[in-house]
């Protein structure tokens, strides 16, 4: 029984000295950046992203009015 008490000490010692200061640092920083919201390299690289699903967008559609010209009953074979 002795030993469960020393190890259980031993254990929460070390989480309180290692683990926990760790861990309340890394959570505060990451709401500190998201409090701060999108960096300029972020939000470039969003507007890169939406444009590209756009165009995505539009080729998918042409696609499939090709298609449903060439081969009307295409969409019930996949």
């Amino acid at each position: 029984m002795e030993i469960f008490v020393i190890l259980t000490g031993v254990t929460l010692v070390v989480f309180m000295v290692f683990v926990a200061p760790i861990w309340l640092i890394m959570h505060y920083r990451s709401k500190k950046q998201v409090s701060q919201g999108l960096s300029e390299t972020e939000l470039r690289s969003l507007q890169n992203l939406s444009e590209k699903a756009e165009v995505m967008t539009e080729r998918i559609q042409t696609l499939e009015s090709i298609l449903d010209a060439e081969a009307p009953d295409w969409r019930n074979r996949a």
